[in-house]
């Protein structure tokens, strides 16, 4: 039967642009702390973090081998479950950031960035396999225009969460695009839910809101679970709410400490601790677990298990976010991983699939395909960077209103 496909979605663009889109509302650091970041002291501390864009490359590698080769990586899926997580505390990051600077949440320039760095890159996937679908007389592509439109859509993840049973070739080749539709589900709401609570509750009280939105989606899953239920478990925006929401919880954990709180010290010293562990833990599942197979589809997993693989995924980025230093973040670091993370993993994610698709079509097989399928995706991901991805990011960043410094009087401010 096919299996769900894991995805990614390149935050890095979108990070570095958070960061330079609007200088500070305040006209000095002094003023700033005095002034406490609206409850996130620290939240304007966040800049590049290269080990996060490296950790990017090395799961979209692992995608591309689990759909190529998996045998030897039969819970390569888990690489989703790292993107869920690692998209949930940059996009929180920004927003708090962006909360603690002015006030407010900037909604209709947020979604205008969403939609600039993501759908036409997707728009342009889905026009040349609709073309491939229509022009040639390809097995792999028949019907494949249903597919395009769907995942054009972003609801590939609904119609895959409603068949119980084996997937059908409706959403094939494209099927990969479940967990797209996913992540942009969670962009729509979760900056409207997150302004709420910034906006009639304290930065406390946010932090309990958060932590508890956590638990949620596994209740849920204990609710929905049973074995006909796990492709509604694994694709639906709901019950995978969570691996989403446990990176937006260490967003706002790392806000809210200041530098020269002990907590935060704790913090850096137990996740450079757990983050070989976490990290091993996470390649035994790839290794060891078929997770979308019928033979992975068990309770453990199915409820309890995705949240733990987000916990363990949230480690490895609360080691690489505090301690930019160590040993795994200087390899994750590595210039050429950290820009492919940076400027292509979203592109090779989104062409892999069907390339391999075309690439099998047209007779390449065997071990040949691996390698043929990465360098393939790999040129794909170069074009639409370079073509597509580029100039509408640089479009995003000029398009950002820029906010005048604002001079604080000379009185304290009322917190």
């Amino acid at each position: 039967m096919n299996t769900p496909h894991p995805s990614t979605v390149d935050e890095a663009t979108e990070q570095s642009l958070g960061v330079r889109a609007a200088p500070p509302l305040v006209s000095s650091s002094a003023q700033r702390l005095r002034r406490g970041g609206r409850g996130f002291s620290s939240a304007l501390r966040g800049g590049r973090v290269a080990g996060l864009d490296g950790l990017r490359t090395v799961a979209v590698v692992l995608v591309i081998v689990y759909h190529v080769e998996p045998d030897p990586v039969p819970g390569g899926s888990v690489a989703v479950d790292v993107f869920f997580t690692l998209s949930g505390f940059v996009i929180t990051r920004l927003l708090v950031a962006e909360y603690a600077r002015t006030g407010g949440i900037g909604l209709r320039s947020f979604y205008r960035r969403r939609w600039l760095r993501l759908v036409p890159a997707m728009l342009v996937v889905c026009a040349v396999t609709a073309l491939l679908s229509v022009a040639l007389p390809l097995p792999l592509f028949d019907g494949a225009w249903v597919a395009a439109a769907l995942a054009a859509a972003s609801v590939t993840n609904l119609v895959r969460a409603g068949q119980p049973g084996p997937y059908s070739d409706l959403t094939a080749p494209l099927s990969h695009t479940w967990s797209l539709g996913v992540e942009e589900q969670f962009y729509v709401a979760w900056p409207l839910l997150l302004l709420v609570l910034l906006r009639h509750a304290t930065a406390r009280t946010v932090l309990g809101w958060v932590a508890a939105l956590c638990v949620l989606p596994v209740l849920w899953r204990m609710v929905l679970w049973d074995p006909t239920a796990a492709h509604r478990i694994y694709n639906g925006p709901d019950t995978r709410a969570d691996q989403l929401l446990v990176g937006a919880l260490l967003a706002v954990v790392l806000a809210r400490l200041r530098a020269d709180d002990p907590r935060l010290a704790l913090l850096r010293r137990w996740a450079g601790r757990l983050c070989w562990p976490a990290l091993a833990l996470l390649g035994l599942i790839a290794w060891q677990v078929p997770i979308t197979e019928a033979s992975g589809w068990n309770p453990v997993w199915y409820t309890v298990g995705i949240l733990a693989a987000a916990v363990l995924s949230a480690t490895v980025v609360a080691a690489l976010d505090l301690s930019p230093q160590s040993w795994l973040s200087r390899l994750l670091s590595v210039s050429a991983l950290a820009w492919v993370g940076r400027n292509l993993s979203y592109g090779m994610y989104l062409w892999h699939y069907p390339v391999i698709r075309l690439l099998s079509d047209l007779g390449v097989d065997g071990g040949r395909l691996l390698c043929a399928g990465l360098a393939a995706t790999v040129a794909a991901a170069l074009a639409s960077y370079v073509l597509v991805e580029r100039p509408l990011l640089r479009r995003s960043r000029y398009g950002v209103r820029r906010l005048e410094p604002v001079v604080s009087p000379a009185r304290s401010p009322v917190v």
